[in-house]
């Protein structure tokens, strides 16, 4: 596979982008990106170029973080391909004005009803470690929302960036959809301009970066981030269960997915365990060893290595699998470490790597405090054990998703929204959300000239009590509660229940 060719990566000049964005701001005023016909064919075109260049992109996905074949494909590829074909069978269902639910019967003359407007230009800045499907994903929710679209893809995986800049200027519009490569002044070049929505993959670092200079202009942010995410297994939970699906999760892309467990919290009567199933899995998983695994991938670049490595060279706890690294490589194995400190490196920092901390604990109660202290808003929350359990684990967590018996399956099913709460995110995508994540609901009301002697009542001079009076006939609605904050009853009820409560009250 070295022999193919792939596009050569070039920094887009930073003179060149408030051309582009000028470019792109007049193509909406325009109104091309409108009609519904416009955006399934350019989301159509786009299919068949990924289709076209996948053999590309699988190679750039390997190159940039030696990613397997079925990972590039199924998380990768299909994924933004799939997400093409159900945002177009659905796209003119979704941009139907939609009729608002309880209005009074007085406005229901005025034709009240809320109109899906797109919401002009958009940037979506991509990440590293998926780099087509972070970066095409969004971009499909925009296009099918009717925006015209600045893609940034991260700089980070040079190869996939480049393959999917040459898919972007073979299928569609140059003059509705760009794509400006580069590195930071690049990005703080492309943050300088106007934009009336900016959606950002990546590091809470980067976001309050892009938070601050959207804040100049009062832009809206989506902001898809990551966090220390906690996996709780329980006394009554299924080890071998637990240890599978929890190891799938964190050696998918080598660890580095945001929303993959930071730490498993683990009952200490079940720790010795759950310790061994992961070590059958892991031999299950990767019989020859994760090195020579071609389904296993390196770590992005030297730096985040050594980022990587540093948790481990500062943790006191004990490695109990794995801890294998190579450097020139840019490879390190699944590593297990138990701990006995909620404040150990492993813990308190969010690794976006292939380690796996088991922290053990006295019980469920005590595995809640830790992980609320670590961590109050993380991207997800994953618990194993009874039902009576994992309701706790929920009740008692914040999370942007959740998985119940497994690990990031909230976060892999194509159709169900996705995002991040408080410091791990803010809006939702994916599926129905990806186009409401990029549309405004404009509330729209239509009034007829025959209405103006009913509206009299709005005009002054209003004299008295009596106008408010018939104002509020249209209107205002009466409570159903006292002022003690309980719910009034009818004498209907109070009929039917009368006997009851009165052989209550003489038992």
């Amino acid at each position: 596979m070295e022999s193919m060719k792939l596009p050569v990566f070039k920094t887009t000049p930073v003179d060149d982008i408030p051309t582009i964005v000028s470019r792109l701001r007049n193509t909406f005023y325009s109104q091309k990106t409108r009609p519904a016909e416009f955006r399934v064919k350019q989301l159509r075109k786009l299919y068949w170029a990924i289709d076209d260049h996948k053999e590309e992109l699988v190679e750039a996905c390997r190159r940039d973080m030696n990613k397997g074949y079925f990972e590039a494909m199924a998380g990768e590829v299909n994924w933004v391909q799939n997400d093409i074909v159900f945002q177009t069978q659905n796209l003119e269902k979704w941009m139907k004005d939609e009729k608002p639910a309880d209005i009074a019967l007085t406005n229901r003359l005025v034709s009240p009803r809320i109109r899906k407007d797109p919401l002009g230009v958009v940037l979506v800045i991509g990440a590293f470690n998926f780099p087509v499907n972070l970066s095409f994903g969004p971009m499909v929710g925009a296009i099918s929302a009717g925006n015209t679209v600045l893609l940034k893809p991260s700089e980070s995986s040079p190869n996939s960036a480049a393959v999917m800049q040459k898919i972007m200027e073979e299928s569609l519009d140059p003059d509705c959809y760009a794509c400006v490569q580069g590195a930071i002044p690049e990005t703080s070049a492309l943050l300088e301009q106007k934009w009336d929505k900016i959606f950002f993959t990546g590091s809470s670092r980067t976001a309050r970066i892009i938070a601050q200079a959207a804040a100049k202009n009062l832009t809206p942010i989506a902001l898809e981030l990551g966090g220390k995410n906690p996996a709780f297994v329980t006394k009554k939970a299924d080890a071998r269960l637990a240890a599978r699906r929890l190891l799938w999760a964190k050696t998918m892309n080598a660890g580095q997915l945001c929303i993959s467990q930071n730490y498993i919290l683990v009952d200490k009567d079940v720790a010795p365990s759950l310790v061994e199933e992961l070590k059958v899995a892991m031999k299950e998983f990767f019989p020859d060893g994760a090195k020579k695994s071609k389904d296993f991938s390196r770590i992005i670049n030297t730096a985040a290595f050594n980022r990587i490595k540093k948790m481990v060279d500062n943790t006191s706890g004990k490695i109990v699998i794995g801890g294998t690294m190579d450097a020139e490589e840019l490879f390190i194995e699944p590593t297990v470490v138990l701990v006995d400190d909620p404040k150990d490196s492993l813990i308190v920092e969010e690794s976006f790597g292939p380690l796996i901390p088991i922290l053990p604990v006295d019980n469920l109660d005590q595995a809640l405090q830790i992980a609320n202290e670590t961590h109050a808003t993380p991207l997800g929350v994953y618990a194993f054990g009874s039902k009576e359990e994992t309701k706790k684990i929920l009740d008692g967590t914040r999370s942007g998703g959740a998985s119940i018996n497994d690990g990031i399956f909230h976060g892999i099913v194509p159709n169900l929204a996705f995002g991040g709460v408080g410091d791990s995110g803010t809006g939702a995508y994916r599926g129905k959300a990806s186009f409401d994540c990029f549309t405004h609901q404009r509330s729209i009301t239509t009034t007829p000239g025959w209405m103006e002697k009913l509206l009299a009542v709005r005009y002054p001079p209003f004299y008295g009590t009596d106008k408010l009076k018939q104002f509020n006939k249209m209107g205002f609605l009466t409570p159903d509660f006292d002022r003690n904050g309980d719910k009034k009853v009818g004498w209907l009820w109070w009929l039917l229940t009368l006997g009851t409560a009165s052989a209550s009250k003489g038992h």
